[in-house]
């Protein structure tokens, strides 16, 4: 395998631009529009952007991804969040994924295979950073599409995260021979 399929880029090719089909969708709502909720129980969106975010922080952390720490210390540090601010909620996603798009610079498959110990109800389970990437991209992907359909609630197709699936990037094209 050569260095540059062996990169974690390489193998998850394409979550970026899930990343920023959730940051278009985000950047221009309202305040009202952040805070629209399908039920009193559910997060708003506001609070699904951020959950993502803080999501990708929790579990990076743990795996040790370069730059979690810092971001874990500044979740910590900091005030109540306004969910309702879109650009706030920008700047948190785009600081989230420059620590997920250093991690897949960095590492290669080979790095994936690191484990930890995992405490959850009272078990201690070995986890795996392949089982930790896994789960934060899907966790991206599941709320992502949670935001949409409450976006969708309230009149608005994002068309990045629902007809286009959240791909912005566009696979290569093949050069078609007239002869054939």
């Amino acid at each position: 395998m050569s260095d540059s399929t062996s990169r974690l880029t390489f193998v998850y090719d394409g979550w970026d631009g899930y990343h920023r089909s959730i940051v278009n969708a985000v950047a221009s709502l309202t305040p009202e529009q952040l805070a629209f909720k399908g039920s009193a129980d559910m997060r708003s969106v506001g609070e699904l952007a951020l959950h993502i975010s803080d999501g990708r922080v929790d579990w990076f952390s743990r795996i040790a991804a370069p730059g979690s720490n810092e971001l874990k210390a500044e979740i910590e540090q900091r005030p109540l969040f306004n969910t309702a601010n879109p650009d706030k909620l920008v700047v948190w996603l785009e600081k989230t994924w420059e620590m997920v798009a250093a991690t897949l610079a960095q590492w290669t498959v080979e790095d994936l295979a690191v484990t930890y110990d995992h405490r959850y109800q009272g078990k201690v389970y070995i986890v795996s950073r392949q089982w930790t990437v896994w789960r934060i991209m899907a966790h991206d992907i599941h709320h992502g599409g949670q935001l949409s359909e409450l976006l969708a609630m309230q009149g608005m197709l994002p068309l990045e995260l629902t007809l286009l699936g959240g791909h912005l990037t566009e696979p290569p094209q093949r050069t078609i021979d007239p002869a054939e």
